[in-house]
């Protein structure tokens, strides 16, 4: 019998990280639910085009608007509670969690209680140039009594660039997979003892396999906490 779950909302951003959530959660719930079960799932993302005019103009205000119309059309469709597979846009997650006709899951928050309950010590840091330079995981870390890294300023502009470039838009290059894994190995040579995959797109070339780090895929952390939500007795 299918266990009866929470209505699941995901606020998406770009359509690999937000469809890469999606298929994780319908593949992963069947572990806990049954074959071919998953929570009752609903989805709205708005152009990314209107997220990235907000960010390149530091206007975390209009990045929360967007995510909080998003919301408010999730609720009508029935979910009770929300999660967004984006790491880049929970720079505004203060200002929309105060204002959110639902609660929401924190992206940053799943993941480093993540990672400090596996014994990890100091975080590497990759994802967009607007979400390694931002405060959304070091707050976090901090909090968790934690260290961080982030990548060289070179670095940080070059895999800001393939995400937003490339990856988003679903292409993989080899020599793209090699920059990051560089990218890696030169976080472990900085005393790193794992690597954070805070753009939920890099999972799609980085993984435990090739990575000179253990990984933390911000994408499945989230996925699997929000199955762990949505069956979670009220």
């Amino acid at each position: 019998m299918t266990r009866t779950a929470k209505h699941i909302g995901i606020v998406g951003c770009s359509s690999e990280g937000a469809a890469l959530c999606y298929k994780t959660i319908c593949t992963q719930s069947a572990k806990l639910m049954g074959e071919h079960a998953h929570p009752e799932v609903s989805m709205h993302t708005h152009s990314l085009a209107d997220y990235v005019k907000c960010l390149d103009s530091k206007d975390l205000a209009g990045v929360g608007d967007l995510m909080l119309s998003s919301a408010k059309k999730l609720s009508l469709q029935g979910a009770d509670f929300l999660i967004c597979p984006d790491n880049t846009i929970h720079q505004a997650f203060d200002y929309v969690a105060k204002r959110s006709p639902l609660p929401w899951l924190n992206i940053a928050s799943v993941l480093v209680e993540n990672a400090k309950a596996r014994g990890f010590k100091k975080l590497g840091i990759l994802g967009t140039q607007w979400l390694v330079q931002s405060n959304v995981y070091p707050e976090q870390i901090d909090k968790n009594n934690l260290t961080w890294v982030r990548p060289e300023k070179q670095e940080i502009d070059e895999i800001g660039r393939l995400i937003m470039q490339e990856l988003v838009n679903g292409i993989f290059k080899p020599h793209t997979i090699a920059y990051f894994k560089k990218v890696i190995i030169n976080l472990k040579e900085k005393g790193c003892d794992a690597v954070i995959l805070g753009c939920t797109e890099i999972p799609l070339i980085i993984n435990d396999a090739n990575s000179a780090l253990p990984t933390l895929d911000s994408n499945r952390l989230l996925a699997e906490a929000a199955i762990k939500y949505a069956l979670k007795e009220s």
